[in-house]
């Protein structure tokens, strides 16, 4: 399994990214080994995943969920 997944960082941004593992993905970012971007925003919170069968499909919906507007993503993540 793969996931697609949405943080929300100290300083109320969000960021998007892709993994295996969503818990050791999400201690990785807290632990401030995760990306660049949450490094100096943490801590971080899970608010949103979704889950996909292959990599592929994982980095499809990342790509696309990085192309919306805050305001967009905002309702994604809030609508559940």
């Amino acid at each position: 399994m793969f996931f697609v997944y949405f943080l929300k960082c100290r300083d109320g941004s969000f960021y998007c990214g892709y993994t295996n593992d969503l818990d050791k993905r999400i201690e990785a970012h807290n632990k401030g080994k995760g990306a660049k971007y949450t490094m100096k925003r943490r801590p971080v919170s899970l608010i949103y995943s979704e889950e996909f069968e292959t990599k592929s499909e994982a980095m499809k919906r990342e790509y696309a969920l990085k192309q919306l507007t805050r305001r967009e993503k905002e309702e994604l993540i809030f609508r559940n």
